[in-house]
């Protein structure tokens, strides 16, 4: 690494672009992609890989994976509630498992083992629920007792004698992580090297409509007509869907993490408390990677509290007393977008040839490879695949809503 390190110091490397320089708007694309994301970039990639259309724009606001994709916690796990989020987010941890030879890129995709703590009677309760879920729908999840979690994460404090003790566990395996820049960019440059159009620092400004229909989009530098436009803009999926025309019932909110100082790895497993809205994993760099749930009220900033710093660490101690001397290195806010049923809204809209990706809470990140592959087949087909159909946005007319708050309810 030191020897490649010096050739290309001394100009005798060859260094090749990771991404195209960037060109002037076309006047029109087949898709425009609203978000630079990870979903936006995912549904580019499957579009120019699985059905070879290139002709497509990714708009940015910002940076590649500047956004949410950049301020998430990189947990990924299936282990929901719900039939058809089970079937969702374990589509997209198949995916996962390949995206590094896909892109041949090191994503940093690790299994840990996901446990979600249960500390009362109710907790045991929809964790046993859960797991009977999952295990029908052949995901490996089962619940657990204090003997066995000390088996598999005996760092963490499984006394009697504390305020909240561990009555259980939801156990899930397959619980990982990744490195989420990795992602934005494997996905993002895999969609380059097909063709596909990345514009940074481009804002999008309106969505231009004609008889009911969206033909095309305005930004910061010039107009573009489009065939068909998807938004994929967490933290300000409300703004945009007005641009277009239609409302989203979504409240905004941020959502705050931090990490520590590094120490030597001591801590496999993820450890999730509903209860307390409390997660914690230790990154491959030797972080602990720590937040909770949402803020209590919608702000559009991503800024950080020292009130979030010490209810979470009040109750962080509480399962690691040991960390007590631990310093938090750096501390940051994301913006979450958060539905009724704590499930996303995908699909179609009432804007003919506009789609929707939206409404992703805390847990964006774990479904990206699989947001974009059905995204692209959507896009492509023009027909929704039927694991996208329970989170159509007419949901909430029709009185079918998709209730994931017993799974989604902390910030993970």
């Amino acid at each position: 690494m030191a020897f490649a390190l010096l050739k290309y110091g001394l100009g005798f490397g060859k260094f090749e672009r990771q991404f195209p320089k960037q060109k002037d708007l076309k006047d029109s694309y087949d898709v425009v992609i609203v978000g630079g994301g990870g979903h936006g970039a995912a549904t580019a990639y499957y579009l120019a890989r699985d059905y070879g259309i290139t002709n497509v724009a990714i708009l940015e606001r910002g940076y590649l994976g500047g956004g949410n994709t950049a301020r998430n916690t990189t947990i990924i796990r299936s282990n929901y509630l719900t039939p058809e989020g089970v079937a969702f987010y374990d589509e997209s941890l198949s995916l996962y498992k390949d995206l590094s030879n896909d892109f041949d890129m090191n994503i940093m995709y690790s299994e840990r083992g996901h446990f979600t703590l249960a500390h009362t009677d109710a907790a045991v309760r929809t964790s046993r629920w859960r797991a009977e879920v999952n295990k029908h729908l052949g995901v490996d999840s089962e619940l657990v007792f204090p003997n066995e979690i000390k088996k598999i994460c005996p760092q963490l404090n499984l006394s009697e004698d504390v305020r909240y003790p561990v009555m259980g566990a939801l156990y899930h395996p397959p619980g990982a992580i990744a490195r989420h820049d990795a992602v934005a960019w494997g996905y993002a440059r895999g969609a380059t090297m097909r063709g596909v159009e990345l514009h940074q620092k481009t804002e999008v400004t309106g969505i231009k409509r004609s008889n009911g229909k969206a033909v095309g989009v305005e930004t910061t530098r010039g107009t573009v007509n489009a065939g068909k436009i998807i938004q994929c803009v967490a933290g300000r999926s409300s703004l945009v869907a007005k641009m277009a025309g239609f409302k989203l019932p979504i409240k905004t909110v941020p959502l705050q993490a931090c990490v520590s100082q590094p120490l030597k790895p001591f801590l496999d497993a993820i450890i999730v408390s509903g209860s307390l809205h409390v997660y914690i994993s230790q990154s491959s760099r030797g972080e602990l990677v720590m937040g909770g749930s949402t803020d209590p009220y919608g702000v559009y900033q991503n800024r950080s509290t020292l009130e979030f710093k010490e209810g979470l660490m009040a109750h962080m101690l509480e399962l690691f007393p040991f960390l007590g001397e631990v310093k938090i290195l750096r501390q940051w806010a994301g913006m979450a977008d958060m539905t009724p049923d704590f499930s996303p809204v995908m699909g179609e809209t009432p804007v003919d040839n506009y789609y929707i990706d939206a409404g992703w809470g805390t847990w964006g990140f774990k479904a990206t490879p699989v947001c974009g592959k059905r995204n692209a087949e959507m896009l492509a087909t023009g027909t929704v695949p039927e694991v996208l159909k329970p989170f159509r946005l007419s949901r909430f007319e029709e009185f079918h809503q998709v209730g994931e708050k017993g799974a989604a309810s902390v910030g993970h």
